[in-house]
């Protein structure tokens, strides 16, 4: 067990301030996940991580009770911003795991980091959330880090994906414009482009929409032989199961996001989903079976969906990093200092997490990724995932083995 600095009454001389822990009194941590509407599953995924790594330490740290505080931020930017300002109004609060989607974690960043609060996000992806390059369309600020994979790696590992796996020639994508479909969308078709690839369309849907028809006739026109689609549900339902009604189609294959890994969707779209690929995470090891394990025994079944494993890690480096910075006073209180906390998880190095060896960069394009990037890959949802309730689908490829060099 970790020795703690003890004082007779630590003066907080921490340039960001200090959390002030009484001596009775819970350290708190807070968690801003989608909790309501038709992504939920996703804040369940996460949430579920969370609790298990809390339940691993036994709810205890630094002999204190943990006590979670939870916020709804959607998966939009309004959302990130609400769940972001209740937090950061409790000074109790010593940091906080989240967002889900990248559109909220674009609302949380700045109030976050004005507040001298950190967040580890599990399941981010958009590349502009670690580019500290303001000018270039970055959205970085200081206190962000992430558990989830950059979405420059996984764009350039799909677009492989399609060019050797599916020796595709063509590529269309659609995003809805959030940060999270197109930032993929925009490193997948650069990178296809890269590798001698043709990228024939790049367009958008709003959210919301249902009907796909005008899009689907024009990517028809073009007749790729992929289509790159990182839709939430229930959107991706519609493009799936309306694009196998339109003539010039009928051999396109559609590769979907995470967004779409999730065993809610092949039930939601039906037999159209039989032979779309899906990117996801995937981790491995006798820790992570140990932890499906737990899982079955708390919640039963398995997880919704992928991002449960980098929320446990994530969890882990928070509690960590509190430990690491924490000065246990003489009166029994505790004082951490907030910028300690970020120094501490910017510290992170070979860190032995579920997802992998664990190591924060502090250069952009990479500010805040503790990602291997690695810990993913592509699967194929077969008719075992549409009537019989299969979860995951079998793996087509694996990005740590079936890359390029």
């Amino acid at each position: 067990m970790l020795s703690f600095p003890l004082a007779a009454q630590t003066a907080c001389d921490d340039p960001l301030g200090c959390v002030e822990v009484a001596a009775d009194d819970p350290i708190v941590i807070g968690a801003m996940l989608v909790v309501s509407g038709a992504i939920n599953y996703l804040g369940e995924d996460t949430l579920g991580g969370v609790e298990l790594a809390l339940l691993a330490r036994d709810y205890t740290l630094l002999d204190r009770e943990i006590e979670l505080a939870l916020e709804d931020s959607l998966c939009t930017a309004e959302g990130g911003q609400v769940a972001a300002q209740r937090l950061a109004a409790d000074p109790t609060v010593a940091g906080a795991i989240g967002t889900n989607c990248s559109s909220a974690a674009q609302g949380a960043i700045p109030i976050i980091s004005e507040s001298g609060m950190v967040m580890i996000a599990p399941s981010n992806t958009s590349p502009s959330l670690t580019n500290a390059d303001i000018a270039a369309g970055g959205s970085h600020q200081p206190g962000y880090f992430r558990t989830s994979q950059n979405g420059l790696i996984e764009g350039m590992r799909l677009a492989e994906f399609a060019l050797l796996a599916l020796q595709a020639e063509t590529l269309a994508t659609v995003h809805d414009g959030d940060p999270y479909t197109s930032g993929l969308a925009a490193a997948v078709a650069s990178t296809f482009a890269e590798m001698g690839g043709a990228v024939v369309f790049e367009g958008a849907v709003n959210k919301g929409d249902t009907d796909m028809s005008s899009i689907l006739t024009e990517i028809a026109a073009r007749q790729p032989d992929v289509i790159y689609v990182p839709l939430f549900e229930p959107e991706s339902n519609f493009f799936a199961a309306q694009m196998q009604y339109i003539v010039g189609l009928e051999d396109t294959i559609i590769i979907g996001g995470a967004a779409s890994f999730s065993s809610s969707f092949p039930e939601n779209t039906g037999d159209a989903a039989v032979g779309i690929f899906v990117s996801g995470p995937l981790v491995s090891g006798d820790a992570y079976e140990i932890l499906l394990e737990q899982w079955y025994e708390e919640y039963g079944g398995d997880p919704p969906s992928g991002y449960h494993a980098h929320a446990y890690d994530a969890t882990n480096l928070l509690l960590d990093a509190l430990e690491t910075s924490a000065v246990v006073n003489g009166d029994g209180s505790i004082t951490i200092g907030r910028q300690a906390i970020r120094d501490a998880i910017a510290a992170t190095e070979d860190y032995p997490g579920l997802t992998g060896r664990l190591t924060c960069r502090e250069d952009s394009p990479f500010a805040g990724d503790c990602s291997t990037g690695m810990a993913l890959a592509v699967f194929e949802i077969t008719e075992a995932e549409v009537y019989d309730d299969n979860w995951p689908p079998p793996i087509a490829w694996n990005f740590a083995v079936d890359t390029m060099d």
